[in-house]
C-alpha cells in the first residue's frame, strides 16, 4: 500500500472515515486544517523499510516553502494542545580542547502521526574573537565533521520512518521559525531586509523572509569580509531581491525595514539605540539584542517559554561558560519571559500582531523544541517517498522479536 501524500489525507479530512477506520471529523482539527489535516497511521507491517536521507538529499528535495507551511500547521496544533515536546537535555563533560556534549530533545506530533526524537554529539569550545566571544561546535568526527542525527517513528506503529543527519533540518526549520516571526510581525510593506551574521544558520533566515515579504534589498553585516563577500555569492541567486554586503551593523540599522540576527556570537551584534520606528527585530539568541533593543519593542514574542535546557554537569565544567553557551538567562533585560506571548498564540491569533506601521517589533527565537523536527520531518520524509529519494534499509534491523 503506498504511503499516503499530505496532500490527498489532508484533502480527505471532510470524509470523515479515513484509513484507520476511525471517524475523525473536521471539528478534530479544529478547524485549522482546510488543505492539510491528519496523516493517518497505515496498518501495522505495511512499511517494510526505513529510510536513510543525507544531507544532499535533504537540500535537493526540502524548499523553505514546505518548511513554512509545516511549521504553521505544527503552531495550530500545538496551541490547540495537540503537540507535545521534552525539555531539551544536556550531558556535559570536559575533553582534550573544550567540553563534550551529549543533547537529545524530542517531541510528538499526532497531527503527522510522528515522533521524533533529536540527537547531537558535539564538542565546544567559546574562542574570543577581538572582544567577541564565540561559541563553535569543532568538527571534531573523522573527516572534520560534525555528527547530529534525527530519528523519525511511527506513533501508530513505534516503528522508525526515517533516519538522517540533523544540519540542514535544524537550519531551515531555525529559519522557518523566523519566516513566521516576520510574516507576523513585520509591516506589510517592508522593502529592506537586514542581516547581521554570514554562516550556516543566517542564510535560512533570508530564505525564510524572502517567502513571506516582497523584498527589494537584503542588506547583509558580517564583521569577518571573506566570509560576508562568500555569503552574499551564495545567497544572491537564491532569492529575487538585490543581496548587497553592506560596511557594518550600523548601516543595517539605518536602512532596513527588517532586522534578523543569526550569529555566534554570546554578546549584542549591534547598538539598541539605533532601532528605528517601524522595524522589525528577530534573533536567534537572545543575547544577539541587548537591552536597548529590547526596551525599544512596542510588541515582543517569544518562541517558546520553556524552562532553558536541563544540564547534567561534570563538576570541573565551569557553569559560567555554559550558560552564555546556551545564550539565555530568565532576567535578561529585566523582562519576564514567561509572560511573553508565544508565536503559536501569535500564528492563531490568540494575541495580535503588529498594530501599527511605527510600532517596533521583535521576535525572539530562543530555543528550540522536538516538535519543530517532528513537523519538517515528516514533511521531508513524505517528498522523498513521493521523488523516490534516500536509502532503504529493512525496518527489521532496528525493530526486535524480544520484550524489551
Amino acid at each position: 500500500m503506498p504511503l499516503p501524500t499530505f496532500a490527498r489525507i489532508f484533502q480527505a479530512v471532510r470524509i470523515g472515515r479515513l484509513l484507520s477506520g476511525q471517524n475523525l471529523g473536521w471539528e478534530w482539527c479544529g478547524g485549522l486544517c482546510s488543505r492539510w489535516t491528519v496523516i493517518i497511521a497505515l496498518g501495522k507491517g505495511e512499511r517494510e523499510v526505513t529510510l536513510v536521507l543525507s544531507i544532499e538529499e535533504q537540500r535537493e528535495i526540502l524548499d523553505m516553502k514546505n518548511v513554512l507551511e509545516a511549521l504553521e500547521i505544527l503552531y495550530k496544533e500545538e496551541a490547540a494542545g495537540r503537540a507535545l515536546s521534552r525539555r531539551r537535555s544536556d550531558t556535559i563533560v570536559p575533553n582534550q580542547i573544550g567540553v563534550y556534549g551529549l543533547k537529545s530533545m524530542d517531541g510528538v506530533v499526532p497531527a503527522f502521526d510522528v515522533g521524533v526524537v533529536r540527537i547531537n554529539s558535539d564538542v565546544v569550545t567559546w574562542p574570543t574573537a577581538g572582544k567577541t566571544k564565540r561559541r563553535v561546535k569543532v568538527p571534531a568526527a573523522p573527516g572534520n565533521r560534525w555528527v547530529g542525527l534525527i530519528l523519525l517513528f511511527s506513533i501508530s506503529t513505534g516503528e522508525p520512518l526515517a533516519i538522517m543527519p540533523d544540519g540542514y533540518v535544524q537550519r531551515m526549520r531555525v529559519g522557518g521559525t523566523s519566516g513566521l516571526g516576520v510574516k507576523y510581525l513585520a509591516r506589510e510593506d517592508a522593502k529592506v531586509l537586514g542581516l547581521i551574521g554570514s554562516g550556516w544558520q543566517a542564510g535560512s533566515q533570508v530564505l525564510a523572509a524572502c517567502q513571506v515579504r516582497d523584498f527589494d534589498k537584503v542588506m547583509v553585516y558580517s564583521p569577518t569580509r571573506e566570509n560576508l563577500v562568500s555569503f552574499v555569492r551564495e545567497i544572491g541567486p537564491q532569492v529575487k531581491a538585490d543581496v548587497q554586503a553592506a560596511d557594518s551593523s550600523e548601516t543595517v540599522l539605518s536602512e532596513a525595514d527588517v532586522v534578523l540576527c543569526a550569529t555566534n556570537s554570546l554578546q549584542p551584534v549591534f547598538d539598541g539605540k539605533l532601532v528605528r520606528p517601524g522595524q522589525h527585530l528577530g534573533c536567534i539568541k537572545h543575547c544577539e539584542l541587548d537591552d536597548n533593543a529590547f526596551k525599544r519593542a512596542d510588541r515582543m514574542v517569544i518562541h517558546t517559554p520553556s524552562a532553558s535546557p536541563m544540564h547534567q554537569v561534570m563538576e570541573t565544567v565551569l557553569m559560567e561558560e555554559l550558560s552564555g553557551d546556551q545564550g539565555w538567562a530568565d532576567d535578561h533585560g529585566g523582562i519576564d519571559w514567561n509572560g511573553v506571548p508565544t508565536l503559536a498564540q501569535l500564528v492563531t491569533g490568540a494575541v495580535q500582531g503588529r498594530n501599527s506601521p511605527d510600532e517596533v517589533t521583535c521576535f525572539v527565537n530562543n530555543l528550540g523544541l522536538g516538535i519543530q523536527f517532528a513537523a519538517v520531518g515528516a514533511r521531508l520524509y513524505e517528498i522523498a517517498h513521493e521523488r523516490g529519494v534516500g536509502r532503504e534499509l529493512p525496518t527489521e534491523w532496528f525493530t526486535q522479536n524480544v520484550h524489551p
